[in-house]
């Protein structure tokens, strides 16, 4: 697989994941496809594991732009993270007008953006209820939102585990796109936003295992 639009940096280390994916465990993408090859759109995913963002990276054929703490961004790793396409993130109640800004010109300038409906780890491996964030950025953006969901990874390293257990299988799947008008309720809902994510978190719930995959 060819990585499209990503700088040598970016380029470096998606390559790097997949040899570290491919030589400790059995790894598995289904619907690379359905992410598009030019445009700008959302990444949509479940998340159940600090593992997520460097998986659906590395399952990505196009870079992506992901959300991250704030307080992250400090010395060589603040740097490091940067290079790999962070946005900082106050995720304390703080005001992420800069933050957002930043989200509609990367979409602007035909660019991908990993989210997670949830906004956090799952606590049991069970998709949660969603936050209202992706229902703005879809909402106010009109991209396509491409639905994923990892099987997997809550069993290589759950929020519970002090230890990961890399040996495991992970599978990535990715669904076809969604489109914001099919699910917008409409300027006048006052739950606007969070029900478009819901529609969302929805359609990654649909996705499921391939017949006879193993995790």
């Amino acid at each position: 697989m060819r990585l499209l639009d990503a700088t040598p940096v970016y380029r470096f280390g998606w390559t790097l994941l997949h040899g570290i994916y491919h030589s400790l465990h059995r790894w598995e993408v289904y619907g690379r496809e359905n992410i598009p090859n030019t445009g700008p759109f959302l990444l949509a995913c479940n998340h159940v594991s600090f593992l997520d963002p460097p998986l659906f990276g590395a399952a990505s054929p196009r870079a992506l732009h992901y959300f991250a703490r704030n307080t992250l961004f400090v010395g060589a790793l603040g740097k490091l993270i940067r290079a790999y396409n962070a946005i900082p993130l106050d995720r304390d109640g703080g005001n992420d007008i800069a933050a957002f800004r930043q989200v509609f010109s990367i979409l602007k300038n035909d660019g991908g953006l990993l989210v997670f409906p949830e906004g956090t780890r799952s606590p049991d491996g069970k998709l949660q209820e969603a936050k209202a964030g992706i229902g703005m950025i879809a909402a106010r953006a009109g991209v396509p939102v491409i639905p994923a969901r990892v099987f997997g990874t809550y069993e290589m390293l759950s929020r519970h585990m002090k230890r990961p257990d890399l040996l495991r299988p992970a599978t990535v799947v990715i669904g076809p796109a969604i489109h914001v008008p099919d699910i917008d309720p409409g300027k006048g809902d006052p739950e606007r936003f969070l029900k478009i994510s819901r529609s969302i978190l929805g359609g990654i719930g649909e996705l499921q295992l391939p017949p006879q995959t193993e995790v």
